[in-house]
C-alpha cells in the first residue's frame, strides 16, 4: 500500500476510497477486520480505526459519535451475518434521523448470485432502514457514489446511507483520471449540509400567531440539536417570553433552570415526574410551535397532550414531518435559520402582551416544579433497604457539570434521566435511543459519544445509565471500553427484572410473563474480569462517594448499583395502577 495519497499508478481502489471519505472529514471509522483492504489503507490518508466487539454495537457507536460531533459517523461490516447486525442501529438512525455512512463489504464480482459464503441480498435487506442504498462496481464511479452517500447521509432529514463494495474491487487499480473523471474537492461531512431558511411569508404569519396567542407554547424536539440550534430557541424564548418544553429526545434544547422552561413532556407526565403539575398548562394552550419534533406517540402521550382547540405551528427540515399528526401552519426549514428568523420577526411586533403574562407563567412553571421537588422530596433523601433508582439520580444530578454528557440506554433508564437529571444549559447533551428504542445500545452510544467529545477537546464526563436487561446486550463492550482507555462512567441499574415490560403487562393483562426475571448477576465482576474498575452498591448511603469517585476517574468505571425492582418510573399510562411511594 503507496505512503502517499498522490496519483501513484500502483493506488487501489481501497485507497481512493479512504481518500474520498478522508475529503468529506471522516478521521476514524468503527469497524473491525473488514473490508481489510480499505482499513489498511485508510491510516495512510489519516483515518484512525475504532475497533468494536460486536457489530451492533458498532453501528449504536456510530450513532453517538455522530451526535455528539454532528459529523457522521463511519461504520464498516463484512457480507452476511455483520451486515445482518448493523440493521438495529440502522433503523434507529433513520427514525432518530442521525447521520451515518455504513461501508459493507460485498462478496467478490466473480461469485454474486452464486450462493457465495455469506452472501446476502443487501440492496434488498438494508432498502428498509437507509435513505439511500449503492453497490459500488465500478472503480471509476468511486467518488460519485461516496459523495452521493454523504449528501444522503447529512442533507436535508439526516439519516443512514449504505455503501456496498465487492471485495476484489478494492483491491483493484485506481480509475485513472480523464477529462471525464476529474479530481474533486468539495467536503460534504457536516450536518445539517444545506441550511435553508423557511418561507418568509410563513415565518412572519408564524410570528403573528405566535404573538397574538392567549397561551402559547413551544415543544422543542432532537432536531434543535441536530441543527445546533439551542442558542437561537433560548433567544426566541427570551425575546418572546414563551415557555418551553421538551421531548425526550429534546432534552437540553433548553435550560432547565430558565423561568419559561417546562421540562419534559408527554408519556412521561405521571405522579412524581417534574412536568406532571404542569400538564394543564399544556392542555390550555392555543398555539404550540413544535420545533424538529416528529410527534411521535411517546412526545405526545398517544397523541392525548394537547386540546382539541390547539393550533399548531410546525418547524421541521422533512416536509413530510410537517403535520404529519397535527395540521400546521408550516415552516419548511433548518431550524437555526428559520428560529433566528422567527424571533426577529416577533420582536418586529407589539409584544407587551406576551411581555405582561410572563410573571404569571414563570409563576406557574416554579410552583410545578416546585410541588414535584416537595413531592420527590423524600424518595432522593432516603435510605431504603432496597436504593430507590430517585435517590441515585439525585446524587448523579448534583454532581453533573453544564457540559458532561449522559446517555441513557433504552425503558426505564431513558425515562429517570428524563425526569430527574436537569438540563443545566441551553445545549446540554443527554442521548437516549428514542428511534426504535432498542435495548443494549446505552454502553456503545456511551463510547461513541466520548470519542466524539475528545476528538473535539470538550473536557465533558461521558456517564451512561443502564438497565440489567439492556447492558446484558452489551457486556462485550467492556473490552472496547479498557481497550481504547475511554474514562466512561456506566452505571448499571441492577433491579433483577425487565421493569418496563413487567409493569406494562401487568397494567395490560394484570399478570406478568416469565421472560421479565433474571437471577442474580454481580456486574461489577464482570467489569474487573474486562480489566474495568467495577464498584457493586447496595446501599443508598454508599452513592454519593462511588459516584465522585469515578467521575474523578481517568479510567473506565461501572458502579453496579442494586436497586428495588418496585421502583417505577412517572409513566402516565401506569397512574393509578401501583400505589405510589411519595
Amino acid at each position: 500500500m503507496p505512503d502517499a495519497a498522490g496519483p501513484a499508478s500502483n493506488a487501489t481502489v481501497a485507497l481512493r476510497l479512504a481518500e474520498a471519505f478522508r475529503r468529506h472529514g471522516v478521521t476514524l471509522t468503527f469497524g473491525q477486520s473488514l473490508p481489510s483492504a480499505f482499513h489498511l489503507a485508510s491510516p495512510h490518508v489519516g483515518i484512525d480505526q475504532k475497533v468494536y466487539r460486536q457489530e451492533n454495537a458498532g453501528g449504536t457507536m456510530a450513532d453517538g459519535y455522530a451526535r455528539i460531533s454532528r459529523k457522521p459517523g463511519v461504520v464498516t461490516a463484512q457480507n452476511g451475518p455483520a451486515a445482518t447486525l448493523l440493521v438495529p442501529p440502522l433503523a434507529e438512525a433513520l427514525k432518530a434521523s442521525i447521520p451515518i455512512i455504513a461501508l459493507v463489504q460485498e462478496v467478490t464480482c466473480d461469485a454474486t448470485d452464486r450462493n457465495a459464503f455469506q452472501e446476502l441480498d443487501h440492496l434488498g435487506m438494508f432498502a428498509p432502514v437507509a435513505k439511500w442504498v449503492r453497490r459500488l462496481d465500478r472503480a471509476d464511479r468511486l467518488d460519485d457514489l461516496v459523495d452521493m452517500a454523504f449528501t444522503a447521509a447529512c442533507s436535508g432529514r439526516p439519516g443512514p446511507a449504505v455503501l456496498l463494495v465487492p471485495a476484489d474491487l478494492l483491491t483493484e487499480g485506481a480509475a485513472p483520471l480523464s477529462s471525464l473523471l476529474r479530481p474533486r474537492t468539495a467536503a460534504l461531512g457536516r450536518v445539517p449540509l444545506d441550511r435553508l431558511v423557511a418561507d418568509p411569508a410563513a415565518i412572519a404569519a408564524a410570528a403573528e400567531a405566535l404573538a397574538t396567542a392567549r397561551h402559547p407554547l413551544v415543544v422543542a424536539g432532537g432536531g434543535v440539536h441536530l441543527s445546533d440550534a439551542s442558542a437561537e430557541l433560548a433567544a426566541l424564548q427570551e425575546a418572546a417570553h414563551l415557555p418551553v418544553g421538551t421531548t425526550v429526545m429534546g432534552k437540553g434544547a433548553a435550560d432547565e433552570a430558565h423561568p419559561l422552561t417546562l421540562g419534559v413532556i408527554g408519556y412521561v407526565m405521571g405522579q412524581g415526574s417534574r412536568t406532571q403539575a404542569l400538564r394543564p398548562m399544556v392542555d390550555r394552550a392555543d398555539v404550540v410551535l413544535l420545533v424538529g419534533n416528529r410527534t411521535n406517540q411517546n412526545g405526545t402521550d398517544s397523541w392525548k397532550l394537547f386540546g382539541k382547540g390547539t393550533r399548531f405551528i410546525h418547524l421541521d427540515m422533512d416536509p413530510m414531518e410537517v403535520g404529519r399528526n397535527y395540521e400546521a401552519m408550516r415552516l419548511v426549514g433548518d431550524a437555526k435559520l428559520t428560529l433566528a428568523a422567527l424571533t426577529d420577526a416577533l420582536t418586529a411586533r407589539d409584544l407587551s402582551a406576551r411581555a405582561a403574562a410572563r410573571p404569571a407563567i414563570e409563576s406557574e412553571i416554579a410552583a410545578g416544579v416546585g410541588a414535584w421537588r416537595r413531592t420527590i422530596e423524600g424518595l432522593v433523601t432516603r435510605d431504603a433497604p432496597l436504593p430507590r433508582p430517585e435517590r441515585l439520580m439525585a446524587e448523579l444530578d448534583a454532581l453533573l457539570r453544564p457540559e458532561d454528557i449522559v446517555v441513557a440506554d433504552a425503558s426505564y433508564s431513558s425515562i429517570w434521566v428524563a425526569n430527574y437529571l436537569t438540563a443545566k444549559r441551553a445545549g446540554q447533551r443527554f442521548l437516549t435511543p428514542r428511534g426504535i428504542a432498542g435495548l443494549g445500545w446505552g454502553l456503545p452510544m456511551a463510547i461513541g459519544a466520548k470519542i466524539a467529545a475528545e476528538e473535539a477537546g470538550s473536557g465533558a464526563r461521558v456517564v451512561c445509565l443502564c438497565g440489567d436487561g439492556g447492558f446484558a446486550h452489551s457486556w462485550a463492550e467492556l473490552e472496547t471500553l479498557r481497550r481504547l482507555e475511554l474514562p466512561v462512567t456506566t452505571i448499571v441499574l441492577n433491579n433483577g427484572i425487565l421493569g418496563y415490560q413487567k409493569h406494562a403487562e401487568e397494567v395490560k393483562f394484570g399478570e406478568h410473563t416469565k421472560a421479565v426475571n433474571f437471577t442474580a448477576v454481580d456486574h461489577a465482576a464482570i467489569a474487573r474480569a474486562c480489566g474495568v474498575e467495577g464498584v457493586r452498591v447496595e446501599r443508598s448511603a454508599g452513592i454519593r462517594g462511588a459516584l465522585e469517585s469515578a467521575l474523578a476517574a481517568r479510567q473506565p468505571v461501572l458502579i453496579d448499583m442494586v436497586t428495588d425492582p418496585d421502583a417505577k418510573p412517572p409513566i402516565s399510562v401506569f397512574a393509578g395502577h401501583y400505589p405510589e411511594p411519595f
